[in-house]
């Protein structure tokens, strides 16, 4: 039953299939080389920015709270073109439900000079887990469906869930991209309970989002973060965020930055 889902769900999400990847486990933190290029500012207009929200399960309120704290944050900085989604569509009726359907047309429709996916759910060590659909998206649907929509232009993903470390493929790591994932490949990440706010995660990254101004910038800061609130709440092995950083925007802004 769970292969017949799968395979449903990746005949919405995807126009071709994709081969079969096998991620080799990547550095806890990538980031570019070369001093001037990580140096260089680049600025994309708030206006401009085409993004996706997702809250991918319903049976924690942390996943739709981070979704809404972000869409707000986003609006507010001027960013005009958000599409949100949830998966909790009774606590949330005036949010679009994440569907398949519904998360492949936003993730394909671009449009504008950047893009930015937040995906918070669930996870295990085949992807993030989209309820509505009965199933995980993986690494190869997700970058074929921002290959799709967003083509070479600067595109930040954030993938908020158990063993998302997964999401760092070669496939995914392409130079106009930036990649977060709060947690490694093999790791938990913690925050998801039913009496929780936010993910552990998700906390840490709207909390710094207005101290820094690049996204390189809130991807260290939120590690930071994360490493201390571990400490602080005795949770045990580490979730050990990942974060790849293409050297074609490691100076990427945050819109109205």
């Amino acid at each position: 039953m769970r292969a017949r889902l799968e395979a449903l769900l990746l005949s919405i999400l995807l126009i071709t299939a994709c081969t079969p990847e096998t991620a080799g486990a990547p550095p806890a933190t990538s980031r570019p080389s070369d001093a001037s290029t990580a140096n260089a500012s680049v600025a994309v207009p708030a206006s401009r920015w085409h993004v996706v929200l997702i809250a991918g399960d319903n049976d924690s309120p942390a996943f739709d709270n981070g979704v809404r704290t972000m869409r707000d944050k986003l609006a507010s900085r001027g960013v005009r073109d958000i599409q949100a989604f949830t998966s909790n569509p009774a606590a949330n009726p005036s949010l679009p439900v994440a569907t398949a359907a519904n998360v492949s047309g936003a993730l394909r429709g671009g449009g504008g000079e950047a893009c930015l996916a937040f995906i918070t759910s669930h996870g295990d060590q085949s992807g993030f887990v989209l309820k509505q659909a009965r199933g995980t998206v993986g690494p190869s649907t997700l970058d074929n469906a921002l290959d799709a929509g967003c083509g070479t232009r600067p595109t930040v993903v954030v993938v908020s869930a158990c063993h998302s470390g997964v999401f760092l493929t070669s496939a995914m790591r392409q130079p106009n991209r930036i990649v977060l994932t709060a947690a490694a490949p093999e790791r938990a990440s913690f925050g998801c309970g039913a009496s929780d706010r936010y993910t552990y995660y998700d906390q840490c990254l709207l909390q710094q989002f207005d101290a820094v101004s690049t996204w390189q910038q809130l991807a260290q800061a939120t590690e930071a973060c994360v490493d201390n609130l571990e400490r602080r709440m005795g949770v045990s092995p580490p979730s050990r965020p990942q974060t790849f950083v293409g050297s074609a925007v490691a100076g990427l802004r945050l819109p109205g930055r």
